[in-house]
């Protein structure tokens, strides 16, 4: 018979069920919300965390909880946050816990590890192998007993010996250290007068309390970077054990902030990011837990670390399209680096140089304060922005950069100084055909173009990162030799600088790159004369040499459907223009172009954002679109083309009659075919003051699809390919 002692709690199991499902306790066992626990489920075990505690053992017959998993457990505000999350995307909550709970070795207590460090007795008798391993322990300080033994070339039971006889010390200490604390009074830069006034706002923001939210608008080498240390450290003497997160775009960008942030703060902070290994990853996670990681550096995937006491969050470079995740999980970092500081009460820092027409628009709306940086500090100018109409200045047959760019970049390279060549576009070329029969290398299953990479020979597809070496017959007509590459990539420009500067120091930089943290660290120290990359050479380095940007193509984004494509390319293009003159030395930048009459380009050369952005948000505006209206998109995948047609079809008939909605599609997308699935997209608009996700999920509840086709929600959807 079931005591009345005993009581309930809801499991929330990170898998993709639809809510927590309920188990007994026996009263002996005391579990609070956020507690880890082991439960059955269906047939086996299952780790889950304790999402409600209820009275009383209930009417229903329920299965008992196994057991606490230890660890720390999850605070409540990532646990609203997984709830708010789950409701916004149109996910099961599970699938949202499943993004938090990454390292599942972090609910275990840290490993430990015993070292040896040198003893204050002596031993008894002193030979060559002891006095080789007290050598040792003297150079490295401290060491393992078989590293001990390998340096000295002995057994491990010669540093037995000598620990016995008190010549060496036995220490057991956990694998995974403690992070520093970092120093708020750490000497940092001098800050001009506007740098100051800037950093003073956000310093009473922070003294204010509670969820504030500001937008840090600075043009590029305007030092926002140093601006919100200033704000980190105003939280940092204000709360001893606070927690803060500064996220951003790319790993590659992480290598600077540290080396910054050590400099300012004497400590390093934690980081989280993909290119981490497990330990590193497991380290960070339960520090984060425990609260002792005060500072974090990371990715969008940052934002699900249970921190218990967060206090402030700060996206760097926040209109980077990189904080939007399109696979898996679909979220955009930047909005949810929001919606969890507002959940935690704490402080929200946006800052970039090109903000997003978003943070704009809540910015003139009075919903984040506005800080501006309108220059830069001392001797340091903008640079002079011109185009050059390919139109007039055509390049050579089979080249790419146009007479005026290959003669602005000798004169830099006269003068010593370093110019950058940018083009988006990694690889040698976009495209590989038949001469003879016209024949376009592809993806299998896919519609993709593979792009050649000449450096290592082979055809590489960017979307499915399927690749091959490139075949001397065409798998068309059997044609020998026929294949040629069309278009530019790094490759083909690099090969080309160096062709037209034989003297020059030429290097490239893309994602591509396995040296990226040395290529920049080269071209800081002026090892570099011409650096040609890709849209991570634009983005937060600080390269005192380069006075000299060279845009192959400006036109590259302006084309497709995308809404956002003038925004984004007016936001590339001053990022990439600003890399040059950050120091004393004027810099300049050139783009090719064969639009110079475009609107983004315009704006650009004329220095005048607002007239650009003025015009962004009135088309914005009488569309609908963002950020003056809701956009979704409902994308079905599928092997069979049939099948998939008629489930798109009869999915868009089920939609629910609402004022305010526009349903577009089914339709068939740019790549409408990814490793041999097909796929089909609808797209949904709506007006602003419409809480889409709950239409979207009354929808998704009329349709049931069948298990051959995968659909899948993404709300305010960032790729339209």
């Amino acid at each position: 018979m079931t005591e009345a002692s005993e009581y309930r709690v809801s499991i929330l199991f990170p898998l993709p069920l639809p809510e927590p499902f309920d188990y007994l306790v026996p009263a002996e066992m005391v579990l609070q919300p956020g507690d880890h626990v082991r439960a059955p489920l269906g047939k086996r075990s299952a780790r889950g965390v304790v999402w409600a505690v209820k009275a009383g053992p209930g009417e229903r017959k329920l299965k008992p909880v196994e057991g606490p998993a230890g660890g720390p457990p999850l605070p409540a505000g990532i646990r609203r946050f997984v709830d708010w999350l789950a409701r916004y995307l149109v996910q099961s909550p599970g699938i949202v816990l499943r993004s938090v709970l990454r390292s599942t070795d972090a609910l275990k207590p840290s490993p430990t590890e015993t070292v040896y460090l040198r003893g204050t007795g002596e031993p008894d008798r002193m030979t060559d192998a002891r006095q080789r391993v007290i050598d040792a322990v003297m150079a490295l300080r401290e060491a393992s007993a078989a590293d001990l033994a390998r340096e000295a070339g002995v057994t491990a039971s010669v540093v037995k010996g000598l620990v016995r006889s008190g010549a060496l010390t036995e220490q057991v200490r956990q694998v995974d250290a403690p992070f520093d604390d970092p120093d708020p009074d750490g000497e940092g830069l001098t800050l001009t007068v506007m740098q100051a006034e800037a950093a003073g706002v956000l310093r009473r923001l922070a003294r204010a309390g509670g969820f504030q939210a500001a937008l840090l608008d600075g043009v590029t080498g305007s030092g926002k970077t140093e601006v919100y240390f200033e704000a980190i450290a105003e939280i940092l003497r204000l709360e001893p054990d606070a927690q803060i997160l500064i996220m951003l775009p790319e790993i590659a960008l992480t290598e600077a902030v540290l080396s910054r942030f050590e400099a300012r703060f004497g400590a390093e902070p934690a980081l989280w990011h993909s290119g981490a290994g497990p330990k590193a990853r497991r380290r960070t996670w339960r520090e984060v837990a425990e609260g002792r990681a005060r500072i974090v550096v990371g990715a969008r995937s940052s934002l699900f670390l249970p921190f218990p006491n967060l206090r402030m969050i700060v996206v760097d470079e926040e209109h980077d399209p990189t904080y939007k995740q399109d696979e898996g999980l679909p979220y955009q970092g930047r909005d949810l680096a929001v919606v969890r500081a507002k959940i935690e009460g704490a402080m929200v820092i946006l800052a970039s140089a090109t903000p997003s027409l978003e943070s704009l628009a809540n910015a003139q709306a009075g919903r984040y304060v506005h800080v501006r940086l309108a220059a830069r500090p001392g001797a340091a100018i903008l640079p002079e922005i011109d185009t050059i109409d390919l139109r007039e200045h055509p390049a050579e047959k089979g080249r790419w950069m146009s007479p005026p760019l290959i003669e602005a970049v000798r004169e830099t390279l006269e003068r010593g100084e370093q110019s950058l060549l940018y083009l988006n576009r990694r690889g040698y070329a976009p495209l590989v055909l038949c001469r003879t029969c016209g024949h376009r290398m592809v993806s299998p299953d896919t519609q993709s173009y593979l792009v050649e990479h000449r450096y290592t020979g082979r055809l590489v597809c960017h979307v499915t990162g399927f690749s091959m070496p490139k075949p001397k017959h065409c798998p068309g007509c059997n044609a020998e030799d026929s294949l040629t590459s069309i278009g530019p990539g790094v490759e083909r420009v690099a090969e080309e600088a160096k062709l037209t500067f034989p003297e020059a120091r030429v290097e490239i930089y893309s994602s591509d790159s396995r040296a990226g943290a040395e290529i920049v660290s080269a071209m800081e120290r002026g090892e570099i004369d011409i650096l040609v990359g890709t849209q991570i050479a634009a983005k937060g380095h600080n390269f005192p040499g380069l006075t000299l940007v060279g845009v192959i193509d400006a036109d590259l984004g302006l084309a497709g459907g995308d809404p956002r494509a003038g925004e984004r390319t007016f936001q590339t293009l001053v990022q990439v223009a600003g890399r040059a003159g950050r120091a004393e030395r004027p810099g300049r930048a050139l783009l090719q172009t064969h639009q110079p009459e475009h609107d983004a380009i315009q704006a650009l050369i004329a220095g005048d954002r607002d007239a650009f952005l003025d015009m962004e948000f009135m088309v914005r505006e009488s569309l609908g679109l963002p950020p003056f209206g809701r956009l979704a998109a409902i994308g079905f995948m599928s092997m069979n083309l049939e099948t998939l047609d008629r489930v798109a079809n009869d999915y868009a008939a089920k939609a629910p009659n609402s004022e305010g909605i526009e349903i577009w599609g089914p339709a068939e997308p740019p790549r409408a075919m990814i490793r041999g699935w097909h796929r089909r997209r609808i797209l949904v608009r709506a007006d602003k003051e419409i809480d889409i996700s709950a239409y979207l999920r009354a929808w998704s509840n009329r349709v049931k699809t069948p298990p051959s086709v995968r659909v899948s929600i993404d709300v305010e959807p960032y790729s339209f390919i």
